[in-house]
Order: structure tokens, then C-alpha cells, then sequence
């Protein structure tokens, strides 16, 4: 069986992250005047995350055989504790706020350090929940923008169904993702009724198309088409039939246009 010594390699590793001599790559990170260089080495900056590996390659050397690579939109502090992880391994949450590791999760997801990412995103859950649910419309934006946050939609998308106002009265619901919405009005578990949903939907539309004329009544056949085109993949999901005679009416009929070359007549 062979022995592992991992706690004093990290420290080496660690320990060459101080290290002055031998680096060949600089990292200017944060925002003059408030920057700092990071001096780093390239064979463990493209072993320990794939976007490093990409951008190393596609950097050419300055006259002193040194690449440059900035990342003004990461602060110090949130770097300081990414290098650290590819560097040795470690990482220390117990003393960061929550809103720092929520940040740094999506910072690893830039990165592609998809390890760390994962860890980040369970960690939330499992002992950030309260904190997640105080701050619940911004979770679901910004992860429901990331398709490698599974875990934390999949966690959002099961509080939405039995809660839906949380994001359909929110006043940020014209701005969600489309993929997003998607996901959640395919759901049959969905606790919102149908007719509600559609009037929903047939809002967010019209907020992807602020060219609309502010009436229906007023619209041409090219603003319907344009609107059809908008809502192309969200028409299909509509459960009509479960839309009373009188919902159909008062609700959907104003809109048919939009509906005719996919279910015909449905009214």
C-alpha cells in the first residue's frame, strides 16, 4: 500500500507560491490602483485549471520570457484564496462571509476549476441554506446562468414550485434567463395555475420586445409574429387544456396569432 504525504506537499506547493525565483507567468489582478501582481508558474496553473491551460496558450511571452495575464474583474482578496486552492490544494471557509464564497464558487466556475466549484456549490446548501433563501432571487439568476450549477438550480427549481411568487412577483422576472424559465414552467409539479403561467410567459415577452406597441389590440401581424418568434419555445409547454373556456377566452384569445401554426384553434 503506498503512503500518501499530501499535507507536506501542499506546504511545498504553497511555499513556491511565495517563492520570487523561477516564475514565468504574472497575474495582475483587481483594478488600478488597488492591483496586485501574483507572480505564478505555468506547469501548475494549466494542470490545476483548464481556463489557465487555455489562456496560457494563447499568450505570448514578453522580452524576459514572462507571460502576462490580468484579471482586473477578481479582487484580491477573492484570488488570493483561489491561488492558494491550485496551488496547494486547501481551502479555509469557516471565517469567510457567505457572500464571499457564493462569489468565489462562481469565480471557480470561471476558472474552470470544476473541483472547487462542486465543493462550493454543496457547501452552500448544505450550511448556507438560510442564507441562500435571504438572497434567493439573486442565487437563482446567477446560477440558472451557469449550466454546471446543477445542484443549486436543481435546489432553487424545488423551492420555486411550492413558492412561485418568489421569482414570478419578483421585480427581476423580466430579466431571468430563458433557459431558466423554461425549466421551471415544463415542471407538472409547478404549483401555479395554467392560466397564470401564460400570462406570465406572455409578459416576459413582451419584455424581450420593448418595440411592441403597449396594446394588443394595436399590434400588426408582424409584432404578433415577432412575439410568436420570442416565446418560439415556451408555446409547446402550455398545458391548455388545463386553461377553463373562460381563461381561454379573457386570456389566451387576444394572443392567438402567436398560436395558430402550433395547435390550430384552441378556444
Amino acid at each position: 500500500m503506498a503512503s500518501k504525504f499530501l499535507e507536506k506537499l501542499s506546504n511545498n506547493y504553497l511555499e513556491l507560491l511565495d517563492d520570487e525565483e523561477d516564475f514565468n507567468v504574472i497575474i495582475n489582478v483587481g483594478k488600478s490602483p488597488n492591483n496586485k501582481i501574483f507572480q505564478a508558474h505555468s506547469p501548475v496553473l494549466r494542470y490545476r485549471s483548464l481556463y489557465f491551460r487555455n489562456k496560457l496558450a494563447n499568450t505570448g511571452k514578453d522580452e524576459n520570457n514572462i507571460k502576462m495575464i490580468d484579471l482586473n474583474h477578481i479582487s484580491i482578496q477573492q484570488f488570493e484564496i483561489i491561488i492558494k486552492y491550485i496551488y496547494g490544494g486547501v481551502i479555509l471557509l469557516e471565517k469567510l462571509e457567505t457572500s464571499l464564497i457564493f462569489e468565489l464558487m462562481l469565480i471557480a466556475h470561471e476558472l474552470l476549476c470544476d473541483e472547487l466549484t462542486k465543493y462550493l456549490e454543496l457547501h452552500l446548501i448544505e450550511s448556507k441554506a438560510s442564507w441562500l433563501r435571504l438572497h434567493f432571487t439573486q442565487i437563482y439568476e446567477q446560477s440558472s446562468q451557469n449550466n454546471e450549477l446543477l445542484e443549486l438550480q436543481n435546489w432553487c427549481n424545488n423551492i420555486i414550485v411550492k413558492y412561485p411568487h418568489k421569482i414570478f412577483n419578483s421585480e427581476n422576472f423580466n430579466s431571468l434567463q430563458e433557459t431558466a424559465l423554461i425549466s421551471l414552467i415544463r415542471r407538472d409539479d409547478l404549483q401555479m395555475e395554467e392560466v397564470k403561467i401564460w400570462n406570465y410567459i406572455i409578459k416576459w415577452g413582451i419584455a424581450q420586445t420593448p418595440s411592441l406597441p403597449s396594446e394588443p389590440k394595436d399590434w400588426s401581424q408582424e409584432n404578433f409574429q415577432t412575439l410568436k418568434t420570442t416565446l418560439n419555445n415556451f408555446l409547446p409547454l402550455i398545458r391548455y387544456f388545463q386553461m377553463s373556456k373562460e381563461d381561454i377566452i379573457n386570456n389566451v384569445q387576444p394572443y392567438y396569432q402567436i398560436l395558430e401554426k402550433i395547435s390550430g384553434k384552441i378556444y
